[in-house]
This record gives C-alpha cells, sequence and structure tokens, in this order.
C-alpha cells in the first residue's frame, strides 16, 4: 500500500482530547484515514497509581464517545507498545504513526526508541508537543542551561514562548472498518471490592474539563490570588487532573484566563497569578527532563545524607488523617475521599511528615503518586522536594510549617476541618484547631473523645527543634 493511501495511527497518551491536539491535527491534516489508538503499557514506569486509574477509565470512555462521534472509534490495546504500534500498524495498513511527546526521561527513551523500531518497520513516526507550553530544551539561562531557580525561569518562557495554534476537534474523519479492540472492562481500572471512589466527585473528559475551566473563569479566577489559600472555599481551579491527562491544553488555560481579565471578569493580577501556576508546573517538567533522577535523588546532593526516621506508626497515622492535628488530618482524609487535596493544605501534610515526623519525603510523594487523580511526575517530586528544601529553588529546610497556626490563619472559622473531621464538627472555632488544648466541659458537650479524636501524636515544638538539630548534622557534613 503506497503511502499516501495507508492510514494513520494516533497514539494517545496523556493527551486524551481531540480539540488543541497537533498529532491528532497532523493526521487529520494527512487526509488519509485515522486509527486512533490507546496502549494501557505494561512498560509504564512508573505505573499509574489506583487514583489515576480509576482517571484513565473515565477519560478513556468519554474520549471514545467523542471518537466515535467523529468517526472514529477508540481503539484500545495493552502490551508493550514497542510491540503492539507495528502489529496494530501491520493489522490496518498504517504508513505513520504519529503522537504527541512524553517528556519525562524514561518515556522520552522509549519513545525514541519505539520510533526507531516503527522506522525499521517501514513506518513513519513524528512526534509533537501536545502537553506543555513550550519543550524542554527550548528555555535555557544566559549559558545555555537549564533554569534552577523559577522567577529567571518564568519570565525567560513568558517572554519568548509563544502560544500554539489551537483548532477545535475535527470532525468526519475516516476509520479502518474492523479494527479490532479490547474492552476497558477487562483492564479493571474501576476499583472493586471495596470501591474507594464513591465520594470522587469529577468529570473526566474533554468537555468535562471545558466546563470546569469555564467555571473557574466564571468564580474563583477573580480572587484567585487569595482564595487559592482557603481550602474551604471554592478558590482553586481543579484543573490539575484535566491538565495532567491532556483533556486541556495549557496554552488553551492561558489564553481563556488572560481573555477573561482583558474582558473585566477578572482583575489582570488575579489572570497572571494563576498563569504563574501553570507555568510552575512547567518549570517542574522542565526540571525533570533536564534532572532524570529527580524522584529518586535529592536534587541538593547534601540532602542524600539527610538521616531519616523509621516510623511505620506515625506513617500510618498521617495516611489514615489521625495525626491530632485538624488541618493534617482534614487534608489527608480530603485526598483518601476524593482522589484530590487543596494545595496549601498539600504544603501543610508534606511539611508535618518531613519536618514534624522526620520521615522520608519519598514515602510521601509515592503515598501521593497512588491516591492523587491529579498525580504528575514531575509536579509530584518538585513539589515534594521543594517541602523537604533539598529541590530547586526550594522553600528552606528550617522553615517549618506550624500546623496550628496554619490552620487558624487559613481555616480561621474551621469550616474546612469540619467537613472532613465531623468528630470534630461541634466544637467552637477556637478550639477546632486545638481541640486537645479545650477545656472538659467543651470537649464533653461537642462529644470529642481520645477514642473519637486522637491527641497528637506528635509535640510540634519539640520536632520542629529535632528537624533543626537534624539539618545541622547535614551541615557539618557538608
Amino acid at each position: 500500500m503506497s503511502s499516501d493511501q495507508s492510514s494513520v495511527i494516533v497514539w494517545f497518551r496523556r493527551d486524551l482530547r481531540l480539540a488543541d491536539n497537533p498529532a491528532l491535527a497532523h493526521a487529520v491534516a494527512t487526509g488519509r484515514p485515522i486509527v486512533p489508538v490507546y496502549i494501557l503499557d505494561r512498560d509504564e514506569n512508573p505505573a499509574p497509581g489506583g487514583a489515576a486509574k480509576w482517571w484513565l477509565d473515565k477519560s478513556l470512555k468519554a474520549l471514545d464517545i467523542s471518537l466515535t462521534a467523529a468517526g472514529s472509534p477508540l481503539v484500545l490495546r495493552s502490551g508493550h507498545a514497542e510491540l503492539e504500534l507495528p502489529r496494530l500498524a501491520g493489522e490496518v495498513g498504517a504508513g505513520l504513526v504519529v503522537m504527541n511527546r512524553l517528556f519525562e526521561p524514561v518515556a522520552w527513551a522509549r519513545d525514541a526508541e519505539i520510533a526507531h523500531e516503527l522506522k525499521s518497520a517501514g513506518v513513519d513516526c513524528k512526534g509533537y508537543n501536545g502537553s506543555l507550553l513550550c519543550s524542554p530544551g527550548s528555555v535555557l539561562n544566559g549559558s545555555g542551561q537549564p533554569y534552577k531557580v523559577f522567577t529567571p525561569f518564568s519570565k525567560s518562557l513568558l517572554s519568548t514562548a509563544e502560544p500554539r495554534d489551537l483548532g477545535p476537534a475535527p470532525t468526519g474523519l475516516s476509520s479502518v472498518p474492523g479494527t479490532g479492540s479490547e474492552a476497558i472492562e477487562d483492564w479493571n481500572l474501576q476499583p472493586s471490592s471495596p470501591d474507594w471512589s464513591t465520594g470522587f466527585d469529577w468529570s473526566p473528559g474533554e468537555i468535562g474539563a471545558r466546563r470546569a475551566l469555564e467555571e473557574f473563569i466564571k468564580g474563583g479566577l477573580a480572587r484567585y490570588s487569595s482564595g487559592r489559600d482557603r481550602p474551604a472555599e471554592q478558590g482553586s481551579s481543579r484543573l490539575s487532573p484535566h491538565l495532567h491527562w491532556g483533556e486541556l491544553h495549557p496554552w488553551r488555560v492561558v489564553e481563556s484566563v488572560r481573555a477573561a481579565a482583558e474582558s473585566g471578569k477578572a482583575p489582570k493580577s488575579e489572570a497572571e497569578a494563576f498563569v504563574r501556576e501553570i507555568v510552575w508546573r512547567e518549570f517542574s517538567a522542565h526540571l525533570l527532563h533536564h534532572f532524570p533522577r529527580l524522584p529518586e535523588r535529592a536534587f541538593r546532593p547534601e540532602y542524600d545524607a539527610f538521616e531519616w526516621r523509621d516510623d511505620p506508626a506515625g506513617f500510618e497515622a498521617w495516611t489514615r488523617g489521625r495525626t491530632g492535628y485538624p488541618i493534617v488530618d482534614a487534608g489527608m482524609r480530603q485526598l483518601w475521599t476524593t482522589g484530590w487535596m487543596h494545595n496549601r493544605v498539600r504544603m501543610i501534610v508534606a511539611s508535618f511528615l518531613v519536618k514534624d515526623l522526620l520521615i522520608d519525603w519519598r514515602r510521601g510523594q509515592a503515598w501521593f503518586w497512588d491516591t492523587l487523580v491529579d498525580a504528575d511526575l514531575g509536579n509530584n517530586s518538585q513539589n515534594w522536594q521543594w517541602i523537604a528544601g533539598s529541590g530547586a529553588d526550594a522553600s528552606p529546610f528550617f522553615r517549618v510549617f506550624n500546623p496550628t497556626t496554619q490552620g487558624e490563619k487559613f481555616d480561621p472559622k474551621g469550616d474546612y476541618v469540619r467537613r472532613w473531621v465531623p468528630e470534630l464538627a461541634a466544637l467552637p472555632a477556637k478550639w477546632i484547631h486545638t481541640p486537645h488544648d479545650a477545656p472538659s466541659d467543651v470537649l464533653s458537650a461537642a462529644g470529642v473523645t481520645p477514642r473519637t479524636y486522637p491527641k497528637p501524636i506528635v509535640d510540634h515544638k519539640a520536632a520542629r527543634e529535632r528537624a533543626l538539630a537534624a539539618l545541622k548534622q547535614i551541615a557539618r557534613a557538608d
């Protein structure tokens, strides 16, 4: 079959959308039949966590509905991508495979190997950037090296990067009839026995992503810089899982919030505050691409000598939301129930694990990887290292969040705590963040006992001193 008559395979990964999709747009532009495929890759490293699989299940179903309506249903395969893609190409007579690149180091290297194998089999392979504002390597400092500090990276990117040519979802796709597909139900992505996802209040998929962006622009954007720190309010965008799974292009988000500011729907300062958060996501992705060991080793090598504590009981109390610090416990229960946690609270719970308990940040990173619907390798590793003080442009280790004062500052009425720690709901605001200090009659009236809610598993003042002493040890070693 000549190349101008052959079909084109569109290999979907974390670009689960039709609009603003450069790989799909290129395939459509060829005028040839389209075979969209998603491969549940047995070689993916790290493999998606439980919450991520839940999202993937729903997002793939939504993508299939959209592709079917456009004329070419989604093909599902599982196995090893380097074997499945050539096999599928032979089945459908494909002369070209297009994909949006993954920039994580392991995926980047594997994609290069897969492209080589395809070309060896006579199938061309083209890759595009469908997930970032700009490709890693395109934003470098004056010495031609990757930026290690966020502010100059942000300034450089925003002053040089140009928006992509974004386009609507294609219609009238020509398909290849009879292409075999696996059943997504056989992949067991949805949890069962038990189904721990009953509290997940999300709408995965491209339509859900667009709706979430519209709701954020109508609501939280206008007061984003302050609302994003108030976990009891709807001040966050909740776009992170949609961005991770590629249901929205980041340029679409940036241009939408800026357009909202231009039309007077939100102050320009608020729009740009949110854009900086998109650029922080970009910064994390670029760092991971350039420094492949970011999820495993401290970015600042002196922190590899840090002596972490082995504290199984403390770690279990943290994961279950039973630390005795209400804001920490509220965050961890929100995470378990919804697959997501408010950004301010993420910092508080991470600081508590790393600095109050002196538990290795990699253990927290692994827990988040399994429980977050927006678990992203770059963001997850960079943000945990930021809290641990070992990352690029990180918060200093000696900055130890006080979980009580953080709760009092950002959840002053205790509404967030009451929602996620209902056994404290009847406490007055005065005691909601310090139930262990409340008078016995107040505790009795609220129904709070050591059985219903534990006392703090660690004294914060003593824990802070212990953390600073541990920091001095690596300073001496350095």
